[in-house]
């Protein structure tokens, strides 16, 4: 398909997601998991669409959907019949949109269960309480609080949930007894805690839910053996729009530190960091032919360059692999210093999204 010279997606750059992956980590994870799951569809499902995703999900079972934003929630609840959490600040400004259209809101603070109460007097608010049990990120630390929030008019309390900070052991066991202090004291219809690490850390605290995002889209949780249950559906790839040669002891690009060593072929590539290949990639490689090229210089906003001098034949037109091919997003991420999941939530940039698989079972 890449090689459709007439296609404009194929242009420059692009980004091939493939549904049937991301379909059947959903089906493994339901294999590990004895309770509901929420997949994570925040940063467009992480930069591989989150429309797209959502309709793949819902064919196989999937009903409540997890994002961090107001806007997020309102483009899936615009494209697809579902319910969505906003797990993160939904403001004043769109609380009244987000109560009339049904999304539920994480409310963690008694300040903010004040506001939403004041917005819901059309129709109740669906909330899930946020306790705060050791990230300290959102949520609230104390139980007087989370009682005085739950017996507010307007708030129809439908879950309660926490997030894991995974340092330690000991950590995550006091985390979890807080949560179940508060469940206690609530006895809420849902509690969830586990995201995709914790549902294979700790499968005995998978509750009622487990929000499942990264494992979605091929991040394997550390220290987990069983690495071929989650396999990453996006190919990344750009065309080669230069070849030539460049003489030794020249910087390539912005490049003023490493002059090159040896004549060398260097290709230019038709993507840069504005298309979601990070800058910090410049120590990284790309494979083409079947081979890996080294970045030379600094990667550009739309361009970047590689050493295709031990790859013969290389011309314009071919394609270079970013990620995907023997490139892992384990190694992609590394090169940069990046957490995994933020490399992947970089795809949202200007290349185009070509889907494969997908057919609703």
């Amino acid at each position: 398909m890449e090689s459709l010279a007439n296609d404009p997606r194929f242009s420059r750059c692009w980004t091939r997601i493939d549904l049937d992956t991301i379909a059947q980590n959903y089906e493994n994870a339901r294999a590990l998991c004895r309770s509901q799951l929420i997949p994570v569809l925040k940063a467009d499902a992480y930069g591989m669409g989150a429309v797209r995703v959502a309709r793949v999900l819902m064919a196989r079972g999937a009903k409540l959907f997890a994002v961090a934003t107001h806007a997020e929630a309102m483009e899936l609840k615009n494209a697809l019949p579902c319910d969505v959490l906003v797990m993160g600040l939904v403001g004043e400004a769109e609380l009244d949109e987000a109560i009339a259209r049904g999304v539920i809101l994480a409310v963690f603070s008694l300040e903010y269960a004040r506001a939403v109460s004041a917005h819901a007097k059309a129709r109740p608010a669906r909330v899930h309480f946020k306790v705060d049990t050791g990230l300290h990120r959102l949520g609230f630390s104390s139980l007087e609080e989370l009682r005085a929030a739950a017996a507010l008019p307007g708030l129809a309390m439908e879950g309660l949930f926490s997030h894991l900070a995974l340092r330690d052991r000991a950590g995550d066991e006091a985390q979890y007894a807080r949560l179940m202090e508060a469940k206690a004291l609530l006895h809420p219809p849902m509690t969830h805690l586990v995201d995709s690490i914790g549902m294979v850390r700790y499968p005995q605290w998978q509750l009622d839910a487990a929000r499942i995002g990264a494992w979605l889209y091929g991040v394997c949780p550390r220290r987990f053996e069983r690495r071929e249950l989650t396999r990453c559906p996006a190919v990344f790839c750009a065309r080669v729009a230069q070849v030539h040669w460049v003489r030794a002891g020249e910087c390539v690009g912005y490049d003023e530190e490493h002059p090159l060593r040896r004549d060398s072929a260097i290709a230019t590539l038709a993507v840069g960091y504005a298309d979601g290949y990070p800058r910090l990639n410049s120590v990284g490689e790309v494979e083409i032919h079947g081979r890996r090229a080294p970045v030379a210089g600094l990667v550009c906003m739309d361009q970047m360059m590689v050493d295709v001098t031990d790859i013969p034949g290389v011309r314009a037109g071919d394609v270079a692999t970013l990620l995907g091919g023997s490139i892992g997003v384990d190694e992609y991420a590394q090169w940069a210093g990046m957490n995994r999941n933020e490399a992947l939530s970089r795809l949202n940039g200007r290349a185009p999204r070509v889907y494969t698989g997908g057919e609703e079972k």
